[in-house]
């Protein structure tokens, strides 16, 4: 389904997230059949707006954006406050009244009514204009469509506004469609907004499926607090000279994004990597490579080789000697830690 949208100068299209650059090209699902639901009481009629037939109790995942198209006509006809939204600047309308009443943001927001006429536009650049037309569809119908490539974006405005029901529908909705493209930007969404059952599901997707989800460009643009659980995890599906070279992608990413050196950027995370793990032909790669591109701090590097020469000493135990679950078998890995379960 596309929503359909009041007529304005910018050009159709998604702006970025406040989180950062959304990877396009994904198809657009519904959730399927059946609908989600969480409770609601809320009923338009004492607005002064044209009467709606909201189905009943509680929100839902709408199937075919019930009663909205036939209301984003009726919105010409009646709206008194006009938003500018989006990087394309894109004109939505709708009527304080009622957003002032489903929604506390929108209260505080347009403030007292200010007499006839059309107002000044209020802008919101930073919410993308399709989130923006969802949050509004779930306050005027009480059911929403999502899609895939913009649920992340609905759920941030639904954070942001305090719409609790909103933001329970787009988390259910999410994890039902994870997959190894949406997963790494999930895990940013709940890293950033401390969503901690949605940041769980996205790391143990992210352990089955590690060395897919490590190739995304989700990942390239993960932040270091986002980054840092995936890499103290044992259970990631990977071999650590593979998690070596996507922290190098990474941090590379970062550094030619904030202009900075990429053993700087790499610095919250790198000490997590288990260098030990590597055999020492890898090592001794790994260390004239660190020469010509700095990563991982000598100190780290000198740990490793500790490792190597004492074997079964107190230097080869500990987390950064255990190995993870996909980590490949190495003739000296019998003299570290007991392998993974």
């Amino acid at each position: 389904m596309e929503l359909r949208r009041e007529a304005g100068p910018g050009p159709a299209g998604r702006a970025s997230s406040m989180l950062g650059r959304r990877p396009g090209g994904r198809t657009g699902d519904s959730f399927g059949p059946g609908s989600l639901a969480v409770s609601s009481s809320w009923s338009p009629g004492s607005t002064g707006l044209p009467a709606m037939d909201l189905p009943p109790g509680r929100p839902t995942l709408g199937q075919d954006g019930l009663h909205w198209p036939s209301l984003c006509t009726n919105l010409s006809l009646t709206r008194d406050v006009r938003f500018v939204v989006g990087q394309e600047r894109q004109e939505v309308f709708a009527h304080r009244c009622l957003l002032a009443c489903r929604c506390n943001f929108f209260q505080r927001l347009l403030g007292p009514e200010l007499g006839p006429g059309l107002p000044s536009p209020v802008v919101l650049s930073t919410v993308p204009a399709e989130a923006f037309l969802a949050v509004l569809e779930f306050l005027y119908t009480n059911s929403v469509k999502l899609h895939r490539h913009s649920v992340l974006e609905v759920l941030t405005a639904a954070l942001e506004y305090g719409l609790e029901e909103l933001r329970e529908l787009c988390l259910e909705f999410v994890v039902k469609v994870l997959d190894v493209e949406l997963v790494c930007e999930a895990l940013q969404v709940a890293v950033t907004f401390g969503l901690g059952l949605l940041q769980e599901r996205c790391i143990a997707f992210i352990e089955a499926h590690s060395q897919e989800a490590l190739r995304t460009r989700g990942f390239l643009e993960l932040s270091a607090p986002a980054l840092l659980p995936l890499l103290r995890s044992d259970k990631l599906c990977v071999d650590e000279a593979e998690l070596v070279l996507a922290a190098r992608s990474w941090a590379r990413v970062g550094a030619a994004v904030l202009e900075r050196p990429v053993a700087e950027v790499a610095a919250p995370v790198v000490q997590e990597l288990r260098l030990a793990l590597l055999a020492p032909a890898e090592l001794s790669a790994l260390e004239e490579q660190n020469r010509q591109e700095p990563l991982i701090p000598v100190e780290q590097i000198v740990e490793a080789w500790k490792c190597h020469a004492l074997r079964r000493g107190d230097a080869a135990r500990g987390a950064r000697c255990r190995r993870r679950r996909g980590t490949l078998p190495r003739e000296h890995h019998r003299f570290l830690d007991l392998p993974f379960k």
